[in-house]
Parts: structure tokens; C-alpha cells; sequence
């Protein structure tokens, strides 16, 4: 399928690895041009550098005004058609191992600068008539992670807020979506296993098989395989799809709307 996106200009959070890095790639492979954004410029620069023109740098954290200031000039230079919000998650810990700066941090990192982002951008797709607003959140939106209490917490309020969104703004032709993963290859997934490793005693590859088996597919998911659907959503082809959280996650969510 040609997703009609080689002339669309994308804003990428989090480019420098797992999602954000495959979304990234996607996009330019389908001729998008795409501002990376990563608190590390020299590892975008030696991964997308081959991309030459049809990439711009941003570098900074998500969670300072100083990033999303650079950000928002960045989107207001030249026509953009969609935002890819996306960035880590917050530590672990059920919810009385965690104290009141683990909540205010977690604040920041993972609801706070999406908010601000978002309305900062969304007026000027809005006033263009058309774009597309993409968030990667957890499958714990859905079915609460018992370590995961932050992430279970804020990612969820990263939904309802989507949610509200999507319905201001579909009148004006900018959808709104957000997607669910499960378990993927990813430099984040590979902590949580080395966590629950150490935390139960048993090795790396113990831990891994047994996350596998609560897959009803039986493996991980793979970054591309996320990224496709998500360039999909970013593209002109996904105008009939608005405030929905998709899962992808293997079959993992159990409920029936899933």
C-alpha cells in the first residue's frame, strides 16, 4: 500500500530507539521527511544520518520547556502533518513501594509534557484543516500492570485526555489515536526482564520465556511491526479512525474489546 505520505512532514518524540526509532524509520523509508526528536542528537545523527535532507534534529528531554519550545518552532517553520508523542516510562513498583517524588516525577516524564505539547500543536493542525496526533502508551491502559503502578496511572489519564481531544478536533479534520503495545523487542522491554530476573532469582532467559508464555502468539511483538500500523495511522488513510486506543500486544488483553 502506498501511504501517500512522501510530501507529509512528521514531528517524532522519542526517535533515538524502540518505538519512536522504528516509527521514525518507517516514515522516511515511505519518502516522509521527519524531526527527530531525542535527548541525544549524535546517536540520531548516526542512525538517520543517511536520511540526509529529509531529516531535522531536535535534541533535549521532553520533560523541559526549553525542548518543546524547540519543538513547537520546529512545527511552526514549516507545514507539518502529524505528531508521533511518545517517550520511557517511569520505574516500577506496586503502588506502596512508591512515595510522593516518585508520583510528581513520574508526572512530568510521562502525562505532564504531552499535555503541553499537545496544546501547543494541535491549534495549528487544526488551523491547517488536517493532521494526525499519535500517542504510544502500555497495554496496562487497558489491563492494569501490578508493578507498573505510575505507568498504569498516568498512561491512563494519557488516554483520557486523548480521548476528549480527538472529539474537539474531529470536526477539523486532525485525528487523534493512541496505541497499546505489549511486549516488544525493545531496550525497554529487555530492563523489565532483567528486573524481574533479579528481582525473582532466575535468569535472563528464564524471565524472557516466561513473558513469551503469556503471549497467546507465543513470542514478542517486533518494533516494526508496531511502526507499520502506526505510519498507517499517521497517513491519509486512517481519516475514519479517531479517539481509539488499539492494542498490539499478541492477543495478551483478554476483555472483549480488547
Amino acid at each position: 500500500m502506498n501511504l501517500n505520505i512522501s510530501d507529509h512532514r512528521f514531528i517524532i518524540c522519542g526517535a533515538s530507539s524502540g518505538f519512536g526509532e522504528a516509527i521514525a524509520r518507517q516514515l522516511l523509508i515511505e519518502g516522509a521527511r521527519v524531526v527527530l526528536v531525542a535527548r541525544r542528537g549524535d546517536v540520531l545523527r548516526e542512525k538517520f544520518g543517511h536520511f540526509d535532507k529529509n531529516i531535522e534534529i531536535v535534541e533535549g528531554s521532553l520533560i523541559y520547556r526549553e525542548t518543546l519550545d524547540k519543538i513547537e518552532k520546529a512545527a511552526k517553520q514549516s507545514e507539518f502533518h502529524g505528531i508521533l508523542l511518545n517517550a520511557g516510562g517511569p520505574p516500577t513498583g506496586t503502588p506502596l513501594q512508591t512515595n510522593m517524588d516518585d508520583w510528581d516525577a513520574a508526572w512530568q516524564l510521562v502525562m505532564r509534557w504531552k499535555i503541553d505539547l499537545s496544546l501547543r500543536l494541535a491549534p495549528i493542525l487544526k488551523e491547517n484543516g488536517y493532521g494526525r496526533m499519535l500517542y504510544i502508551e502500555s497495554q496496562s491502559v487497558k489491563q492494569p500492570i501490578p508493578a507498573l503502578t505510575l505507568s498504569n496511572a498516568f498512561r491512563a489519564g494519557v488516554v483520557g485526555f486523548a480521548k476528549t481531544l480527538a472529539l474537539e478536533l474531529a470536526p477539523k479534520g486532525v485525528t487523534v489515536n493512541v496505541l497499546a503495545p505489549g511486549s516488544h523487542e525493545t531496550p525497554a522491554i529487555e530492563r523489565v526482564i532483567k528486573n524481574n530476573s533479579s528481582v525473582r532469582g532466575i535468569s535472563f532467559e528464564k524471565a524472557r520465556e516466561e513473558m513469551e508464555k503469556n503471549v497467546p502468539v507465543g513470542r514478542m511483538g517486533k518494533a516494526e511491526e508496531l511502526a507499520s500500523l502506526a505510519a498507517w495511522l499517521l497517513s491519509p488513510h486512517s481519516g475514519y479512525v479517531t479517539g481509539q486506543t488499539i492494542s498490539h500486544d499478541g492477543g495478551v488483553i483478554s476483555g472483549l474489546f480488547g
